[in-house]
C-alpha cells in the first residue's frame, strides 16, 4: 500500500492540480469505484487536507470551475458540499454530538466488561471476521489512514447489520484511524447508514454492489439480508446559528486549531496580528486517542502551518511549536506575554476543538480578554441551509457558488 499523504499545504495544492483534469465527467463516471489503495486516480484524495483546511472548499471549487463547467463538474462540487452540509447540520444540532459522546462512553464501558463483545470488536478492527472485503478494508484503514467513500459505507453497513456491533464503536474506530476523521462527517455518516440521520432510511451493503464497484476484487458471502433501521429519540430541532464575528480595529493574537490551518485565506486584512500560535489537539478527537499516523499527520500539518504563518506575518511573533492543548493555563500566559487583549480564533465547528474553546471562555472573560470567533463566509452562507436533508443545500449550490464569486 504505497498511498501516502504529505501533511502540508504545498502537497494539497499539488494533489488538487493533478486531479483537476478528471474533476468533470471522468469523476462522475468513475467516482464510485474502489479500485484499491494503489489505484486512486479516479478520486481527488483531498479530504485530509480539506479536513484541516490546509486547502479550503472555496479554493477547490474555484480551481475546478476554472477548468470545467458547473454542469460537468456537478458531482464533484456536490461532494465538496456534502462536507459542508455535515458540518452545518451538526452545528445546528450540537446535542447530537453530545449524544454520540455519551453513547460511545456507554459502549466503551460495555466493551471493557463484556468478553464476547470485546472478542467480536477485536475481530472487526483487526480484519479477522472472515468477511471478504470487510477484513481488507479494516487492514487498509489501519495501514493507510484512508478508505474510499464507498468502502466506508459498505464497512459501516456490515459492521451494523451483519456483525451487529454498536455503531458508536465503529464511528470511533474510523475517527481514531482516518487522516480526514471529522466529528461531523464521520458521526453523521455512520448515523445515516444506521437509519438515524434520515429516519428509517438505511444503507444496505450487498454482495453484487460490492463486486461491481470493486471490479470483482471482493464478493462477500453471508451479508445481512435486511438492514432494519436503528432507533433512538428524534434529534432536536435546529438551533439558530450564532452571529458571525464583527470586524474590529486593533491588535490581536491569532490561535489556529486543527479545524482551520488555512492562515493564507483567513479574512484578516482588517486586523493587526501581533502573535500567532497553532494548536494540535488531535488526541482529543476520541476517548482513547488516535492512531500514530493520524497524530503524525496532524502534527506535521500544524508544523507546516507554523512555517507558513512566519512567512505570511513577518512582524508577528510565531510560537515555535504546536500547542498540545488549549487550556486557560496555556492561553492566558501567552496572551499576557504578547500583551494582547483580543484573541481571534477561526470558527471551530461542533466537536472536540469547539468544546476546548468553549471551556476557555469563562477564564478569558474573567481576565478581560476578548474572543473573536471568526467564521468563514463559505460556512456562514451555507450552514443555514443544512437544517434538513442534503437536498435543501444541494438546490442552493449554484447560488452559494455565485455568492462566492465562482460562477
Amino acid at each position: 500500500m504505497q498511498q501516502t499523504f504529505e501533511p502540508s499545504r504545498e502537497a494539497a495544492l499539488r494533489r488538487l492540480s493533478a486531479f483537476l483534469p478528471r474533476a468533470g465527467a471522468a469523476y462522475a463516471a468513475d467516482r464510485n469505484y474502489d479500485h484499491g489503495p494503489d489505484r486512486r486516480g479516479n478520486i481527488s484524495l483531498l479530504s485530509p487536507y480539506l479536513r484541516h483546511r490546509l486547502i479550503t472548499e472555496r479554493e477547490v471549487c474555484a480551481a475546478v470551475l476554472e477548468r470545467h463547467a458547473l454542469h460537468d463538474a456537478e458531482k464533484f462540487i456536490q461532494e465538496v458540499f456534502w462536507r459542508t452540509y455535515w458540518k452545518g447540520w451538526l452545528e445546528l444540532r450540537p446535542d447530537v454530538w453530545r449524544r454520540y459522546g455519551a453513547g460511545l462512553e456507554r459502549r466503551l464501558e460495555a466493551l471493557d466488561r463484556n468478553g464476547g463483545l470485546r472478542r467480536d470488536h477485536r475481530a472487526a478492527i483487526e480484519g479477522g471476521t472472515g468477511i471478504d472485503g470487510f477484513d481488507d478494508w479494516a487492514r487498509e484503514l489501519t495501514a493507510t489512514g484512508y478508505l474510499h467513500n464507498h468502502a466506508r459505507m459498505w464497512f459501516a453497513s456490515i459492521w451494523i447489520f451483519t456483525l451487529r456491533l454498536p455503531w458508536e464503536l465503529g464511528a470511533d474506530f474510523f475517527l481514531r484511524h482516518l487522516l480526514d476523521g471529522d466529528p461531523a462527517s464521520n458521526t453523521l455518516s455512520w448515523r445515516w447508514v444506521a437509519g438515524l440521520h434520515t429516519r428509517g432510511k438505511t444503507y444496505a451493503a450487498t454482495r453484487d454492489n460490492i463486486a461491481k464497484y470493486t471490479g470483482g476484487r471482493f464478493s462477500p458471502k453471508g451479508l445481512a439480508a435486511r438492514a432494519d433501521a436503528l432507533d433512538e429519540e428524534p434529534p432536536p430541532q435546529p438551533r439558530p446559528l450564532a452571529p458571525s464575528a464583527d470586524r474590529f480595529d486593533g491588535e490581536c493574537a491569532l490561535l489556529l486549531t486543527e479545524e482551520d490551518f488555512g492562515v493564507e485565506t483567513l479574512p484578516l486584512d482588517w486586523a493587526r496580528v501581533r502573535a500567532i500560535a497553532v494548536a494540535d489537539m488531535t488526541e482529543s478527537r476520541t476517548e482513547r486517542g488516535v492512531a500514530d499516523a493520524v497524530e503524525a499527520f496532524a502534527r506535521g500539518a500544524a508544523e507546516n502551518t507554523i512555517g507558513r504563518s512566519a512567512a505570511l506575518a513577518p512582524g508577528a511573533r510565531i510560537a515555535s511549536s504546536p500547542l498540545r492543548r488549549i487550556g486557560a493555563g496555556d492561553i492566558l500566559p501567552w496572551l499576557d506575554t504578547e500583551r494582547a487583549t483580543t484573541l481571534v480564533i477561526p470558527a471551530t465547528p461542533v466537536g472536540p476543538a469547539a468544546d476546548a474553546v468553549d471551556a476557555l471562555l469563562p477564564a478569558l472573560a474573567a481576565a478581560g480578554a476578548r474572543v473573536v470567533r471568526l467564521r468563514r463566509a463559505w460556512d456562514a452562507a451555507a450552514w443555514p441551509h443544512a437544517g434538513k436533508g442534503f437536498f435543501g443545500l444541494k438546490e442552493k449550490i449554484p447560488d452559494l457558488l455565485a455568492h462566492q464569486g465562482l460562477t
